[in-house]
């Protein structure tokens, strides 16, 4: 099985337009979707994780994304990586559809209550769709990301601990699963337990590319990004803004980490992101265009 190679000690920035957008009630026009994905792609982000292939019911907000996907302007994608979220087999088949796309990404949940709802699959069916997909993605040259949903607790009564996370983390590990991003689908971790969690997979699987997925609100987020951060996490998604959330969790949306904010953190810690400031600002102008009032309420 093929290894993912990936610079230690180098932050990678991923930037989730599609997080930001898919819970939304207003549809936002595809032209809309492709004005702003060729202005992110300006910026110099590791990856763009710009939409998905599920199905138009579950998400009707991200139905367009073949479309959003043509639209990119080509010259743009060098030296720029694109992810899509998929739930299954037909799913990944269209996606891999495209060469633009290097990444296939799967909400796999610890939580069985939470794998359900959100992918109306136990966490059984849901690791043989998990092997599918990957042949696939193999197969297309293309690389996996794997959530790991409710990977800091979950609300729903289901056993969670650190073991358990650690189980499933060895079974990816065995599956040729080699980019993990530990989710906290609903906004429910502490500083202690991420770096608890952050500070003994990381050393204990060194072919994995560990990574950071935080909803959060505007009165904690540092405390998370500094706590994943010294116990080794160098890969973190993001959102302008802190638009979006899950909207398979709950009603009310927990935001996603603001990109912003992860500037200033990393500015602070004298860390080079080697990112285009003049168009991040722009982008960041945009977005308030891009997005309907209902997400900045």
């Amino acid at each position: 099985m093929e290894q993912v190679s990936f610079q230690l000690g180098k932050v990678k920035l991923i930037e989730c337009p599609r997080d930001a957008m898919q819970g939304l009630r207003q549809f936002i026009p595809t032209e809309v979707k492709i004005s702003y994905l060729n202005q992110l792609l300006k910026v110099g982000f590791h990856t763009i994780d710009f939409g998905s292939f599920v199905s138009p019911k579950a998400i009707p907000q991200l139905k367009d994304s073949p479309e959003v996907i043509r639209g990119i302007d080509p010259s743009l994608l060098a030296g720029n990586r694109l992810l899509a979220i998929v739930a299954n087999r037909r799913g990944a088949v269209s996606a891999c559809e495209f060469d633009e796309i290097k990444y296939l990404g799967y909400p796999f949940s610890i939580s069985e209550t939470f794998q359900v709802r959100n992918t109306n699959a136990t966490i059984e069916e849901s690791m043989e769709r998990l092997k599918v997909i990957r042949d696939l993605a193999f197969e297309s040259g293309k690389e996996m990301v794997v959530y790991l949903s409710m990977g800091f607790g979950n609300p729903y009564g289901d056993p969670w601990n650190a073991e358990i996370l650690s189980h499933w983390t060895s079974n990816l590990h065995k599956e040729g699963i080699r980019i993990l991003m530990l989710s906290d689908t609903i906004g429910v971790a502490k500083p202690e337990s991420i770096s608890y969690i952050f500070a003994n997979v990381i050393p204990e699987y060194s072919d994995i590319e560990f990574g950071a997925h935080f909803h959060t609100g505007p009165h904690n987020w540092k405390e998370k990004v500094e706590a994943a951060f010294l116990a080794g996490c160098n890969r973190f998604d993001s959102a302008i803004k802190g638009f979006g959330g899950c909207p398979m969790a709950k009603d009310d949306l927990t935001g996603n980490m603001a990109t912003e904010n992860l500037l200033y953190f990393f500015d602070h810690q004298e860390v080079d992101l080697s990112l285009n400031r003049k168009e991040f600002n722009k982008a960041l102008l945009l977005a308030s265009d891009v997005f309907p009032q209902d997400a900045r309420e």
